[in-house]
């Protein structure tokens, strides 16, 4: 309960200022470098919590989802990029919680429910860890899991040309284009409304996420 209280510490106004200038020196590097277009932004919720789900295919990838909107995002890190207080705090004040690697997988979405309960919109990868290609792979439940018991839309995401950009092991940050749309939330069906969630709403949250996300990635590479 002690970390989960570190996760939900305030954000004070100095978060917010090192998270908007980090925000704006990123989005005007992708937009320079990278070419970013972003199609799609009106669908991201202006209040309240919100599950966004980009498709992983580049370490830039959490940056870039950072650029949908002016809202300070979450996002799960290592926590072993906290042991450096001071390089810890700088993560924490742009949005990063630490999430314990080997522990049990509860701990973590018992974190990501906790933010979205207390009002703050989290960046969640749900295929996991990067993968390369065009075919989006099978998600976890995780995502879909977390939506559902804290009751908040999932808001779809696909970045094409970010592994162009940084595919897994480069050292460089390559100049290619990349393209990113924002799809409709997808609600929470009104008969979960937390508590328990049946197994049957997560996987067919989690197979129309899966169809959503392969169908704007497949768009956005297209219009690369």
């Amino acid at each position: 309960m002690t970390r989960i209280r570190t996760v939900l510490a305030g954000t004070s106004k100095l978060d917010n200022v090192a998270y908007g200038i980090a925000r704006a020196i990123i989005s005007a590097f992708t937009h320079i470098w990278c070419r970013m277009r972003v199609e799609g932004r009106e669908n991201v919720p202006k209040t309240g919590a919100f599950l966004l789900a980009p498709v992983h295919r580049s370490i830039l990838d959490t940056p870039i989802a950072s650029g949908v909107t002016r809202r300070r995002m979450r996002f799960m890190g290592a926590d072993k990029y906290w042991k450096n207080p001071a390089f810890g705090r700088l993560l924490t004040a742009l949005g990063g919680f630490p999430v314990t690697r080997g522990t049990a997988d509860r701990e973590a979405l018992r974190r990501c429910i906790a933010l979205l309960e207390n009002g703050e919109p989290l960046v969640l990868f749900p295929e996991g860890e990067r993968k390369s290609g065009d075919v989006v792979q099978p998600l976890f439940d995780g995502a879909a899991y977390v939506a559902l018991k804290a009751g908040v839309p999932i808001v779809p995401v696909g970045i094409a040309g970010s592994e162009a950009v940084m595919p897994k092991g480069a050292k460089f940050i390559h100049p290619a284009k990349v393209h990113v749309i924002v799809g409709a939330p997808i609600l929470p069906p009104p008969s979960v409304t937390g508590g328990r969630v049946p197994r049957s709403a997560v996987r067919a949250v989690t197979a129309e996420l899966f169809e959503t996300l392969q169908h704007l990635y497949d768009e956005a590479a297209a219009k690369r």
